[in-house]
């Protein structure tokens, strides 16, 4: 899942930034309003975590520019008022979720992992090809029956292309998806990557590559 986080409290956001990824998350940062805003032009967001008191571009500016856009990104705003008055007011400025500061970081992944479902076409809550079986909401996989020791990169990637239902995913789909903005396109990350998940999944294989086209399960 690939999110926006936009705080300008550096020291919070890279924060923020480093458990989301931990939780398998792809996470690029932006610290005021226009920053968001250049972000947003230039790249997809499945969920954008935004701060409601931005300096440059106001919260609530970059939240009706999303709400208007092509895009389908979901917006959860954070805000350290806790009135109802503000939270009705997030959500009609067209704010998918509200969550008020301060608040409990596995709250916060709940949270964006609810959004992100929502923004994404409608899936099993088990994903299941043979015996392998991922359940995206526990963060499990397992093959077999036995569960499979994943990275939080190898369950992204796996997630990704059990929910291709058999289309093809190129290396920069799963790069744009999985990786976030710090990732080098012109590295062997998602090659690397996918040649580890393999190892791991045994026999017989299931991720197959497509010349020039990228891979598929």
């Amino acid at each position: 899942m690939r999110v926006l986080l936009v705080e300008d409290h550096a020291k919070l956001a890279t924060t923020l930034a480093k458990g989301l990824r931990q939780q398998g998350l792809a996470v690029d940062l932006a610290f005021d309003g226009q920053d968001a805003l250049d972000h947003l032009a230039g790249t997809a967001y499945d969920v954008v975590v935004l701060d409601r008191e931005l300096p440059r571009v106001h919260g609530d500016e970059v939240c009706r520019r999303i709400a208007v856009g092509p895009g389908n990104s979901r917006v959860l705003m954070l805000t350290a008022a806790r009135s109802i008055r503000d939270r009705v007011e997030g959500l009609g400025i067209g704010a998918d979720d509200y969550l008020p500061k301060p608040f409990a970081f596995a709250e916060l992944v709940a949270r964006i992992q609810a959004l992100g479902r929502r923004a994404m076409p409608a899936s099993p809550p088990t994903l299941v090809h043979d015996d392998l079986v991922v359940d995206p909401a526990r963060r499990v996989a397992t093959r077999a029956g036995k569960p499979l020791r994943l990275t939080p990169k190898e369950f992204a990637v796996l997630e990704r292309l059990l929910a291709a239902h058999g289309n093809v995913l190129s290396s920069s789909d799963l790069l744009t998806g999985v990786w976030d903005e710090m990732a080098d396109p012109f590295t062997a990350t998602v090659k690397v990557t996918v040649s580890r998940l393999r190892a791991k999944l045994g026999d017989p294989p299931v991720i197959q590559t497509v010349p020039s086209g990228g891979y598929r399960i």
